[in-house]
């Protein structure tokens, strides 16, 4: 055993492969973006809002603050062009602690929840057409939903290039169904069916609570619009193709959110909406009548897309933590064949599933919304400080400082509006569970408590997974 585990160590180290180009890198950002959310978001934020010119006004919001912050993480890619997101950038800014918290709370509640989240929703689509009469069971749809993690788990795990079709492939579908659901909305609104859109923003709640959780609802439909930070190192140029990426599929995701959210209000009543449980079906049942159940299936698919998207990102977290030393090094370790970071995309794997037994989707979006938008704070001011202390490094792309600013303020609100305005103890326990990193990160990391059972351990799994350490892609 021993002799092995020296042998598989003295290897040259691995490196992830570049093979992502401009169109998989748009795929991603716009597939990852476009999942379950514009499927059951949009009567959440008109329930939180109060009224259909509202609700458009706050997807509006949503699209320009996303692509905002999308070209502040474009600067900051270009400007420390490593994999890992927030947490490197955690890393090279502000040092070890700030980076262990971040990793501590994106790979045991960030990435979990969103993982859990997205599955469940692709689940319960997947399984609907099977369930027309009633209500699907619960169990069933955990097992789907349980089913499709470990399947994606899988295939990135076999083979980068399949991840990347089926990003492709779901995006192409989920862009015709959303193109369905435009078009159905705009030969309803020239036939004259606008009478939803008069007195518009009549009883629209302006109370800070209810923007903030609006804003959360619209944002999760948002999410993976950082993305492609998360896979800098597996990019093909990533100084022209991050921003590049950037800004052709973000505003292309938030038009077709505002004319999607348009459609849904010329066929259906503002009750009608808020009544719905899955406002695409809802829609496709009104307007496609026995063809409705298709809608069923794309969002389903949709959904697959995006948790495609999502289980890319999170592995790769998984995968710099453990190769910067502060997650065991076997979850630094790629394939010495595949070259994909199994190890790390198993442990996510196994923390989703754990995540997804208790699964409560509304709940989800709200703390995720909370964690991650106190992150991008943390992660804008970073920004911030390198455009003042280190102007000299080289920015191969960059935007103007009033940018970061309004983004920062932004996300100040997102954070404190719901606590200030409606306090509620659970986002107390999402805070303290934050700051508990700290508590992990002093024994276990920087006294390095039971390192030697960890490299053990470790050996055992390096034979096991025939996995080798990867070195950085430069």
């Amino acid at each position: 055993l021993e002799m092995t585990t020296l042998y598989i160590q003295c290897l040259s180290k691995l490196s992830l492969k570049r093979e992502m180009g401009l169109i998989g890198a748009i795929s991603f950002i716009a597939g990852t973006m476009m999942g379950s959310g514009i499927f059951m978001s949009p009567q959440s934020v008109l329930i939180n809002i109060g009224s259909p010119g509202g609700s458009l006004v706050i997807w509006a919001a949503c699209g320009v603050l996303v692509t905002l912050g999308s070209l502040c993480y474009a600067e900051l890619g270009t400007v420390i062009p490593e994999s890992g997101g927030e947490y490197i950038y955690f890393l090279r800014i502000f040092g070890q602690v700030i980076a262990f918290m971040f990793a501590f709370s994106c790979l045991f509640v960030m990435i979990p929840t969103s993982v859990s989240g997205i599955a469940l929703s692709f689940a319960e689509y997947a399984v609907t057409p099977f369930y027309l009469d009633c209500t699907p069971p619960d169990l069933v749809v955990k097992c789907v939903a349980a089913a499709g993690i470990m399947v994606l788990a899988t295939v990135h795990s076999m083979n980068v290039r399949l991840a990347i079709f089926i990003q492709v492939f779901c995006m192409c579908f989920k862009l015709v169904a959303l193109t369905v659901i435009i078009v159905g909305g705009l030969v309803l609104l020239f036939n004259g069916n606008s009478n939803h859109f008069e007195d518009s923003f009549k009883g629209s709640n302006v109370e800070i609570s209810s923007i903030g959780i609006s804003l959360y609802q619209g944002l999760w439909s948002y999410d993976g619009w950082n993305t492609l930070n998360y896979l800098t190192e597996e990019l093909k140029y990533p100084e022209v193709n991050l921003p590049r990426a950037v800004m052709i599929s973000i505003p292309m995701v938030t038009l077709l959110y505002l004319l999607v959210n348009v459609s849904y209000l010329v066929a259906l009543t503002p009750k009608e909406l808020m009544s719905s449980s899955a406002v695409a079906v809802t829609w496709g049942n009104k307007v496609l009548g026995s063809w409705g159940w298709v809608m069923s299936i794309a969002a389903a698919l949709s959904a697959f897309g995006s948790l495609n998207g999502t289980f890319f990102s999170g592995g790769r977290v998984c995968f710099v933590a453990a190769r910067e030393g502060h997650l065991p090094d076997i979850l630094a370790m790629a394939h010495v064949n595949r070259l994909t970071p199994s190890p790390a995309l198993i442990f996510t794997t196994a923390i989703s599933l754990l995540v997804l037994i208790p699964g409560d989707f509304q709940s989800i979006v709200n703390f995720f919304s909370f964690t991650a938008w106190f992150f991008h704070a943390v992660t804008l001011s970073g920004l911030l400080y390198l455009k003042i202390k280190k102007p000299e490094l080289p920015r191969p792309y960059k935007v103007p400082v009033v940018i970061p600013i309004l983004v920062l303020l932004a996300a100040i609100f997102l954070v404190l509006a719901p606590v200030i305005d409606n306090p509620a103890i659970e986002y107390l326990y999402v805070t303290l569970f934050i700051f508990s990193g700290v508590l992990v990160y002093v024994p276990f990391i920087h006294y390095k408590i039971c390192s030697g059972l960890l490299e053990k351990f470790t050996a055992f799994l390096q034979i096991f997974l025939e996995v080798a350490p990867a070195d950085k892609t430069l």
